[in-house]
C-alpha cells in the first residue's frame, strides 16, 4: 500500500471511532497507516462508559465507512455491541494498530511532524491525524470546600451501574445526557434517594417520536436558520414532552438550536421524563459548596447525600498534545477541523471534536472521508 510522499504513514493518534474511520477512508486512497494506542485495545474510552448506555444515535447513522453496524444489533446499539463492531471494523479494513503507545506531544521539526511518545520515543511523518475523543479528560468542578467533603464523591466516568448505590442516597451533579441516564439508572436500581442537580434547565426530547428519531431532525436543521429551529423545536416540545415545572424542571427560556450552538446538546429521554413525574428522580438546584457532610445549593437549602455523582463533562485533553502550536481556540478546541488544517500545522489534521445534533458518528464518518481526500490529493 502507498504511502505518504516520504515514505511515511499516516500517524493518527487514538484507536477510537474518529481515528479508525480515518485509517479505514485513506486505505480505500491506497495509502499506508499506522494508528497509536495509548490504551491496551481499540474502543478504550467506549468500553469505560457505564453499562446500560446505548448509543442515542440510529445503527443506520452511527457506522462507520466501509463497514456497517449488524441490523441484529438492534436500532439503538449498545454500549457492549459497538465495541464489538470496532473491533471488527479494525479487522475487516486490516487496520494497523499500535497499542501501548502514548504521545506526548506534537512539534513541527525540519517541515514534518515529531511525535514524542513514551518511552523517550520520536516518530516522525509529514502528516498525522489527532484522533483522541471529545470526552478525554475527566473535568471535575472546584467546588468550595470539596477536598474536604466527608461523603463519596466520583465523577460520572467512575460509574458502571446502580449495584454500589442499591439503599444509598445519591446526588448527581449535571443534567446532559450522562447525567440524565445514570439517575435513571440509579433510581430503577434501589437507590433510596436520587436527586439531580440542575443550573440551567434542559431541553428535553423523545429519541423517537413515531419511529421518527430525534436524530433526523438534528440532520434536517442543520443548514436551517437558528431562529427558525428555536421556534420549530418550541413548537414540538409543547407537543411531545410535558411541562415539567411543578417538579422543579422548567422549560428552558434560551432556544434549543441556539444552546445547541454554544454546546449544549438536548437531553434524549430514555426514562427522565417518567423518572422525574413520579418523583423517583427529584431536580433540584445547583451546587454551590461542600461543608463536611453537607452540600449548598444555589436556592439556599442543604442536602446532605451518601454520594455525590458529578456527570459535568469532560474536556478534550488537547494542552499538553499541542498547545504550544497556536491551533486551539480558548476552549480548547482546534481551530481547523476536519479536511481543513490550520495555516500554520500543514499536515496536522482533528477528527472528533465536535458534537453537533446531527450526531457526532455521523459527522465523524463524513470528516474521516474529507481528511483522507485531502490527504490523498496532497501526496499526488
Amino acid at each position: 500500500m502507498p504511502m505518504t510522499d516520504d515514505g511515511v504513514p499516516v500517524h493518527i493518534i487514538g484507536a477510537g471511532p474518529g481515528g479508525l474511520a480515518t485509517a479505514a477512508a485513506l486505505h480505500e486512497h491506497g495509502i499506508s497507516t499506522v494508528v497509536l494506542e495509548k490504551s491496551p485495545s481499540v474502543a478504550a474510552s467506549w468500553r469505560a462508559h457505564y453499562d446500560r448506555l446505548h448509543l442515542h444515535t440510529t445503527r443506520r447513522w452511527s457506522s462507520l465507512p466501509g463497514l456497517p453496524i449488524p441490523r441484529s444489533y438492534g436500532r439503538w446499539v449498545a454500549r457492549d455491541d459497538f465495541v464489538r463492531y470496532l473491533e471488527s471494523y479494525t479487522e475487516h479494513h486490516g487496520i494497523e494498530v499500535a497499542t501501548g503507545v502514548e504521545v506526548d506531544s506534537i512539534e513541527r521539526h525540519k517541515g514534518e511532524w515529531a511525535l514524542h511518545a513514551n518511552g523517550g520515543r520520536r516518530l516522525a511523518t509529514p502528516v498525522a491525524v489527532v484522533a483522541t475523543g471529545f470526552n478525554h479528560t475527566a473535568h471535575m468542578p472546584s467546588w468550595p470546600g470539596r477536598e474536604g467533603y466527608e461523603g463519596e464523591l466520583l465523577h460520572a466516568s467512575r460509574y458502571r451501574n446502580s449495584k454500589p448505590y442499591a439503599g444509598k442516597d445519591v446526588l448527581v451533579v449535571g443534567v446532559g445526557n450522562t447525567g440524565a441516564e445514570i439517575a435513571v439508572d440509579l433510581a430503577e436500581g434501589g437507590a433510596t434517594r436520587v436527586r439531580l442537580a440542575v443550573r440551567t434547565a434542559p431541553h428535553i426530547v423523545r429519541r423517537s417520536t413515531l419511529g421518527w428519531p430525534a436524530q433526523a431532525n438534528g440532520v434536517l436543521c442543520r443548514r436551517l436558520p437558528t431562529r427558525l429551529v428555536d421556534v420549530l423545536a418550541a413548537r414540538m416540545a409543547k407537543v411531545a414532552v410535558p411541562d415539567l415545572s411543578k417538579h422543579g424542571l422548567p422549560r428552558p427560556d434560551t432556544g434549543l438550536y441556539t444552546r445547541a450552538r454554544q454546546g449544549a446538546i438536548p437531553i434524549q429521554d430514555v426514562g427522565l421524563i417518567s423518572a422525574v413525574r413520579k418523583r423517583k428522580v427529584e431536580p433540584v438546584a445547583a451546587v454551590e459548596s461542600f461543608d463536611g457532610s453537607k452540600i449548598q445549593l444555589a436556592d439556599g437549602t442543604t442536602v446532605a447525600p451518601d454520594v455525590v455523582i458529578a456527570a459535568t463533562g469532560f474536556r478534550r485533553g488537547l494542552e499538553d498534545l499541542v498547545g504550544g502550536l497556536g491551533v486551539l481556540n480558548d476552549e480548547g478546541r482546534p481551530l481547523a477541523h476536519g479536511a481543513r488544517t490550520h495555516p500554520e500545522a500543514p499536515g496536522l489534521h482533528f477528527i472528533g471534536y465536535t458534537n453537533p445534533l446531527s450526531g457526532m458518528l455521523r459527522e465523524l464518518s463524513l470528516d474521516a472521508q474529507k481528511i483522507a481526500r485531502a490527504i490523498a490529493r496532497a501526496t499526488r
